[in-house]
């Protein structure tokens, strides 16, 4: 029901003073008002034993049931660690910090470690690994051998187990933030990618990303984090990772703000210095998924309800759409008078995300309403065809675990959908998964009535439920588990090409400290005869790092006729800081667009003289119509657009009124884009639709040029 005041000011005041004033007792009565009791509910083993009998697996899988409750509950967030060892957040005390119920574990939540003692494939040993209320609802877990990593905002931990008893006698502090933690949105996991670094991502309750000053902090084992000095991270571009935030009085951008906004996505060294940060303006990244060639995936949350769930590609260094680039607004004023010009509501999640302007880079797939958690890289060999090398993804809205199949398009990629495992079970609320070392799926279980959003039905601890389920090919029930000494460099290779993270930073880090010592077996796979190409970028990122080998086994592998693994070589040219312009030369004529458009990365901030010219050889090659290309151009430019525009109106000449030619033209933030986008805008041949849309990029420039633009069109329209 619609209610209206009265057209009378006086009586509208009136009215909204009366408002006002009982707004202070209508919140007492709310608070007061105890929440309802929790639904009654079967929990246990055998009733998650039951539940899982109705789930329904993909072609060719089977589920069983890994773990359940009392064992744990509402887990969060896992990982697998290379014994197969599930390790598992809680959530027992998810918004204790505001909501009614308060804490629930008095003690604080914990940290499970749940283990298959007789490899029945059924956990039969938990472990309390770490407890304590500064890692309630923790939002992330990355085990590295006796190092773990815990996501819980504001504070990012590192907790050792140095006796190997397994539990944590050592914490110690890797970054922090400035949220207030307790919230959905914040810092979560850090996965070990395939060059020795971290990788992480925090959504858009985050504002600022901090170090304690000096670097990784040692810590009390429990409590609160004491009081210290800490500083703002700034990043490899010298920038501050800092949101740009809108000021409440101005409603403009800080002066001086930097693109960074929203929620974003990073990597680092070991110790967490170095960050890099890698994609901006997302709402809520909740995890990163690194595939062997360097390739960053990732899911985004839409606005609820708005049908604009997402997956992204993560191309480097892009802006991703979720608030206007210019003021920090979001999408809906911009959709309401789309609406008004009559568009359809199908467009509405491309509005969602900005995807009209230009500086956006454009999303893989999007999948509807729903509410996106874990991701993963499946790289394994034990799971069927369609499975493998794909990206499998948590969705607890719609309640479907799903791999999105991805094929090459362009500079980009596109892909389909393909359920792993679902449930008719309204409870069902999958919350993340990982690659157990044997091959097989290990999916998290919130299991709840909701998707969190700081609400849930399970409010007593004594009946509060949680599942692990193992998913595996028809037939395997029980996991193979090789042990291996990663002391020794045969068990250590065999580890480099498991599918399971954990193993792979383990063999990583011993071939890595053996150094030319493990050259001969890392070749032997790199050489291998139909070789996985991922197996062979693995074993290619430990040769060009062996000292004094990096440009012959860079280069070695640039004249790959695999894409991937060229870019991959590519990649870590830019990583080592080879001289990447010899490189360029070649590369910017390759036949891949995706090879052509890690070249436009490596181009970005460049000092070379050579790099305008190298960027007009790539940006001839712009076809029109493919948009990762083209945004690849565009953060090319960042800082240096002049000298890069100017290389290539000099290439093109008075040719540059093209299909490609007019989205570079669109693209650009270049001084002399106002000119030709004046000449688009008042040619007569021009739409409306297209007008409007070379408007809107005349918003991203600013000077002179630009005001003397808006003359002239102004002027073309008074005649």
């Amino acid at each position: 029901m619609n209610f209206k005041l009265p057209s009378s000011t006086s009586t509208a005041r009136t009215l909204s003073a009366l408002m006002l004033a009982l707004a202070p007792h209508a919140a007492s009565l709310a608070q007061d008002k105890k929440p309802p009791p929790p639904p009654p509910r079967a929990h246990g083993p055998e009733a998650a034993l039951a539940e899982v009998q109705k789930m329904v697996a993909g072609e060719g899988l089977q589920v069983s049931l890994f773990a359940s409750e009392p064992m744990l509950v509402n887990p969060a967030d896992i990982d697998v660690d290379a014994q197969g060892r599930v390790w598992v957040c809680e959530g027992a005390n998810y918004r204790s910090t505001f909501q009614r119920w308060g804490i629930l574990r008095p003690d604080g939540d914990r940290i499970m470690i749940l283990e298959d003692s007789n490899r029945d494939g059924v956990a039969d040993k938990p472990t309390v690994f770490y407890q304590d209320h500064t890692v309630n609802t923790a939002l992330g877990i990355c085990v590295l051998g006796n190092r773990v990593i815990i996501s819980s905002s504001p504070n990012v931990f590192v907790l050792t187990d140095t006796d190997g008893d397994g539990r944590a006698d050592k914490r110690e502090l890797l970054f922090e933030d400035t949220s207030k933690g307790d919230h959905d949105h914040c810092m979560h996991a850090f996965v070990f990618g395939p060059d020795g670094k971290l990788y992480f991502n925090f959504g858009n309750e985050v504002k600022e990303l901090r170090r304690p000053k000096g670097g990784l902090m040692a810590l009390p084992l429990h409590g609160k984090v004491p009081a210290h000095e800490s500083e703002t991270v700034l990043d490899q571009s010298g920038r501050p990772v800092k949101s740009g935030v809108l000021t409440e009085r101005a409603g403009q951008p800080d002066k001086g703000a930097n693109p960074y906004r929203q929620g974003m996505v990073f990597r680092c060294e070991l110790d967490g210095s170095g960050v890099e940060t890698l994609g901006w303006n997302f709402r809520n990244n909740y995890e990163v998924a690194v595939d062997s060639f360097g390739t960053l995936w990732q899911s985004d949350n839409d606005d609820d309800g708005n049908r604009g769930v997402r997956i992204n590609y993560v191309m480097e260094f892009g802006n991703y759409g979720y608030t206007d680039e210019l003021t920090g607004a979001g999408w809906s004023q911009g959709w309401k008078k789309a609406q008004e010009k009559g568009a359809k509501e199908e467009e509405r999640p491309f509005y969602h995300w900005h995807l009209y302007d230009p500086g956006v880079v454009p999303n893989l797939l999007q999948t509807g309403n729903g509410s996106p958690t874990g991701i993963a890289v499946y790289e394994g060999t034990l799971l069927p065809e369609p499975f493998r090398n794909q990206i499998i993804h948590c969705d607890a809205g719609p309640r479907v675990v799903r791999a999105y199949p991805v094929q090459n398009q362009g500079a980009g990629y596109r892909a389909s959908l393909l359920n792993v495992l679902t449930s008719p079970d309204s409870w069902y609320r999958p919350s993340d998964i990982c690659v157990g070392p044997d091959g097989a799926l290990y999916i998290s279980d919130w299991h709840d009535a909701g998707v969190g959003g700081h609400n849930m039905a399970d409010r007593v601890l004594e009946s509060m439920t949680g599942r692990i389920y193992r998913v595996a090919p028809k037939g395997d029930s029980k996991p193979k588990i090789a042990k291996l000494n990663f002391q020794r460099a045969s068990d250590a290779m065999t580890g480099l090409q498991s599918p399971n993270m954990a193993t792979r930073y383990l063999a990583w880090t011993s071939l890595h400290a053996m150094q030319a010592k493990a050259e001969s077996r890392l070749l032997k796979l790199w050489n291998g005869k139909n070789a996985d190409p991922r197996l062979r970028a693995r074993s290619l990122q430990l040769l060009a790092r062996i000292p004094g080998q990096e440009k012959k086994y860079v280069e070695t592998a640039l004249k790959e006729s695999n894409a991937d693994l060229r870019i991959c070589a590519l990649r870590i040219a830019r990583e080592r800081k080879l001289d990447l312009i010899p490189y360029l030369r070649t590369l910017v004529q390759d036949p891949s667009a995706q090879v052509r458009r890690e070249c436009a990365i490596a181009l970005r901030h460049h000092p070379s003289p050579e790099a305008p010219k190298l960027w007009a050889a790539l940006a001839r090659q712009h076809d029109g119509k493919d948009r990762w290309y083209l945004e690849a151009l565009g953060l090319a430019m960042d800082g240096q657009e002049n000298a890069f525009f100017d290389a290539w109106l000099a290439d093109v000449g008075d040719k540059w009124n093209s299909p490609a030619g007019r989205d570079i033209v669109w693209r650009s933030r270049a001084s002399k884009a106002p000119g030709l986008l004046v000449k688009l805008i008042t040619d007569k041949n021009t739409t409306a639709p297209e007008k409007e849309h070379y408007l809107r990029a005349l918003d991203f420039i600013k000077g002179a040029e630009k005001d003397a633009a808006l003359v002239e069109i102004s002027t073309s329209l008074l005649n």
